[in-house]
């Protein structure tokens, strides 16, 4: 067997002193989580997290940093994560649209509601990258080599 980690995208937006994050349904029941997903194929890590935010909150997202790379293997589960979460800006937002199936609704908390919601976080990372944010902790996009077909 040949061992695959998932590659998820994950942006971290913060305005007014507030972040974004989505409630969504998931199996272990109503979760916080950032806006994010798996990687599409033929999608760079960029458009994924662009496309991951509007689907998911009806924002675009302009990244314009490389937050961190994560991994993470949720107990008594056979899958390990491995997250590209970025720090970036909101440019427009489709108010109407529809989003994700299993989106409640996009929120924005302030970083002590969303410490508040530990519990109910879909992993710990949702605070990690938090944190990681409120450090001032950014890598240059150029970082990441995305070949032009």
């Amino acid at each position: 067997m040949i061992w695959k980690p998932n590659v998820t995208v994950a942006a971290v937006i913060e305005r007014d002193g507030r972040f974004l994050l989505v409630e969504e349904h998931t199996e272990h029941g109503r979760l916080y989580n950032q806006p994010a997903g798996h990687l599409d194929p033929g999608e760079t890590l960029v458009q994924g997290v662009a496309r991951e935010t509007l689907e998911e909150t009806g924002y675009l997202f302009k990244p314009t940093a490389l937050l961190g790379v994560y991994q993470y293997h949720p107990p008594g589960d056979d899958v390990t994560y491995i997250r590209f979460a970025f720090a970036g800006e909101i440019t427009g937002h489709e108010a109407g649209r529809a989003l994700d199936e299993g989106i409640i609704h996009a929120v924005w908390l302030t970083p002590e509601e969303v410490r508040r919601e530990a519990a109910r976080h879909r992993s710990p990372l949702v605070m990690r990258c938090i944190d990681d944010y409120l450090a001032g902790q950014r890598f240059p996009l150029d970082t990441l080599y995305h070949p032009i077909p």
